[in-house]
């Protein structure tokens, strides 16, 4: 197998990724275009996350036993349909439909691709082929977002959904000849794989997702306005600040990936998280310090990123068996976290009218993620103890 195909995998991460953020980023052009209200226009943030986070587990259960070669082929297949709907789409219902389109094959595809990355590479080197593979992710938001943007701005947002169908046409063409047929989980009733939905160590371990995953929303959904109001932040540096959190943060993931392959899924989680509510906590005892503010969520960013490859590890290596339905409910767990933490967030705004305490509402439901985690890795020994008792009887 060509050692660059892994790389190929993670630019269709890239590619999917950046359907989903760049809408936030030309809301407002949306609204104009279509002739909407912003409000009705963030409709289509919440019908891709809904497609997401529903679809996603279901069409991942169904599709299980299949290689994970033609689960990545049919889910790109079906993405650059939505992209083409997109491109096509003059009025918001068709755009929304092809929302739901690009939620359900965008979730497909990145569990697949978590899948395929788990198997195509040693045990010793599941830690960087996962990191690669979040890195697609992040760097949506480092470049794919502002790109988008820009074509906006020089041609039009219908231009960016043809060029990420076009893009995706060819990832499909490498996959194609490159990738080798990587087997799909172990064959198991739909019923059997929704069994994992008992197991203290996987329940413990989604709950440390939702928790981790609301507690920086809290934040991030009002990021900006924190950087302008409590960072004394100017509006005109917004852009270049989050382009340099963004190199963080892919900063992170590649250190997680380094860390989980030295030192374990474990510790990294728990080494991110500890890291992160601390800082969160530091937050708004430096407002009005923008050099101090911006050096804190900078390491922020590292912890976050760090933690994202560690939890897509630690629960491969927990269930192998039905790794990609587990992975597949933390992709949807994510997305029910970052809406309750955002509706959590604006709760906190106007309570007290200032974003001035979010980090510190943040940094307690955080707190809970890292009990969740210290919960679940304590099942998990006791899991492995047991087991081992059972092949020395």
């Amino acid at each position: 197998m060509n050692k660059w195909t892994i790389y190929v995998i993670a630019l269709g991460v890239f590619l999917t990724a950046t359907s989903e953020l760049v809408v936030s980023g030309i809301l407002r052009v949306l609204a104009k275009d279509l002739n909407i209200s912003i409000a009705f226009a963030g409709q289509l943030i919440t019908a891709y996350s809904l497609a997401f986070a529903i679809g996603t587990p279901i069409l991942v259960s169904l599709t299980s036993r299949l290689g994970r070669r033609k689960v990545l082929l049919g889910a790109m297949a079906a993405f650059i349909m939505g992209c083409l709907l997109s491109f096509w789409s003059s009025d918001i219902s068709t755009l929304i439909a092809s929302r739901i389109i690009l939620g359900v094959s965008s979730g497909v595809y990145i569990v697949a691709a978590f899948g395929a990355a788990a198997k195509i590479v040693p045990p010793e080197k599941i830690g960087s082929a996962i990191s690669t593979i979040v890195l697609g992710f992040s760097s949506a938001m480092i470049l794919g977002v502002p790109i988008g943007i820009s074509i906006t701005n020089w041609l039009n947002w219908h231009a960016i959904f043809l060029i990420l169908a076009l893009m995706s046409l060819l990832v499909t063409f490498v996959i194609f000849r490159l990738l080798p047929e990587i087997e799909g989980d172990a064959p198991t009733s739909f019923r059997q794989q929704f069994k994992v939905l008992g197991s203290a160590v996987i329940v413990s371990g989604l709950f440390l997702t939702f928790f981790r995953e609301s507690g920086n929303s809290v934040l991030f959904t009002y990021l900006t306005p924190f950087m302008q109001d409590i960072l004394q932040l100017k509006a005109s540096n917004i852009s270049i600040v989050m382009l340099v959190f963004g190199i963080f943060g892919a900063v992170g993931t590649r250190f997680g990936g380094y860390g989980i392959d030295r030192w374990g899924a474990a510790r990294i989680i728990a080494f991110s998280t500890i890291v992160h509510i601390v800082v969160l906590a530091l937050l708004p005892l430096f407002a009005g310090s923008t050099l101090i503010g911006l050096l804190l969520i900078s390491i922020m960013m590292v912890s976050l990123f760090m933690a994202g490859p560690a939890t897509q590890t630690y629960f491969i290596q927990q269930e192998p068996q039905s790794s990609s339905l587990v992975l597949s409910l933390n992709t949807s767990i994510i997305h029910l976290g970052l809406a309750t933490g955002a509706g959590a967030g604006g709760a906190m705004i106007s309570a007290n009218s200032t974003v001035l305490y979010n980090p510190w509402m943040a940094s307690f439901i955080i707190v809970l993620a890292l009990l969740s985690a210290f919960i679940s890795f304590s099942m998990g020994k006791k899991r492995l103890s047991n087991l081992q008792k059972r092949l020395t009887l």
